[in-house]
């Protein structure tokens, strides 16, 4: 009973967030973000991790001071979740401008690759658009949460505007049609969900466990393989989603090579904006030869 009752606090909660004016809402997630930083916790920790390993030229004050940029950041995009799941499309299209070197209607085959931004979910604003556009509608692989009703909820959430959102689990049959139909496939393979189906590549000189789905459903399907990125804009107003003209040559000889060429373009992205990428992943968890994880308190 109380357990429901929480789950249905939190909605109510996202609801009424996403009636606030934005300026206000992105003023209390840099609050919240504000705060975060300065509260000891593992989450805490594994940024600082991850960011003494992927910038070691960087001083600890230095780091400190990125990891607080980065809470910022994310306090602001946390509370953005409410008009992410439960907003209007006219609030998404405020929210979030689009720019493609690609004719998005064309339903040619082809999978845009997202990177673990925090403002990554603004690709919803594809299937918001979607309608008056005239684009496909939007696909994606999505990861099941421990919480059931807010698994549901979220898919539900994710799919308002006809979006079709995909189980990760098993349905790779499901996502080759979808690229084959011409629907617009996201999928953010910068994350370490497991050894099956991965390699360790290189991520900021650090060999990482990698996804290789990229590089096997574009040999599979022979979609065009597309860089999206959904970035905060320079004066903080909103999010600009661009999405880049197809990688030359890809997919090449092997799925490895290919991995790891993708990895050097999300570090190249990263670098612009170091602040925004979602530190709080523990990235380099799996090692290779089963070597410890950095994220262990006594390494």
């Amino acid at each position: 009973m109380l357990k429901s009752f929480s789950n249905q606090a939190v909605v109510v909660l996202l609801k009424l967030l996403a009636l606030l004016p934005y300026r206000l809402l992105v003023a209390i997630g840099y609050g919240l973000g504000f705060i975060a930083a300065r509260i000891p916790s593992d989450r805490n920790r594994v940024v600082k991790t991850n960011l003494h390993l992927c910038f070691p030229s960087l001083s600890p004050t230095e780091i400190d001071d990125l990891a607080k940029e980065h809470w910022r950041l994310l306090g602001r995009s946390l509370v953005e979740k409410s008009i992410i799941w439960c907003g209007s499309s006219k609030q998404l299209s405020n929210m979030i401008e689009v720019k493609s070197a690609v004719d998005l209607s064309s339903r040619k085959p082809r999978i845009l690759v997202n990177m673990h931004f925090t403002g990554i979910e603004g690709s919803i604003i594809l299937s918001a658009l979607s309608k008056t556009k005239h684009w496909p509608r939007t696909s994606g692989f999505f990861q099941r949460m421990k919480n059931p009703f807010f698994n549901k909820r979220i898919v539900e959430w994710r799919n308002r505007f006809g979006g079709n959102s995909i189980d990760r689990q098993g349905n790779a049959k499901a996502i080759i049609r979808e690229i084959r139909n011409g629907d617009f496939i996201i999928i953010a393979p910068d994350l370490d969900l497991g050894l099956k189906d991965s390699e360790f590549v290189p991520f900021f000189g650090i060999q990482t466990n990698t996804i290789t789905t990229i590089s096997r459903l574009a040999k599979i399907t022979g979609a065009d393989v597309c860089l999206m990125t959904t970035t905060l804009k320079a004066d903080e107003s909103g999010y600009l989603c661009k999405i880049g003209k197809p990688l030359e040559n890809f997919p090449g000889a092997d799925p490895k090579s290919d991995t790891a060429r993708l990895n050097q373009c999300f570090e190249e992205e990263i670098r612009l904006r170091p602040a925004e990428y979602y530190w709080v992943h523990k990235r380099f968890k799996n090692r290779p030869d089963n070597d410890p994880s950095p994220y262990n308190p006594s390494i």
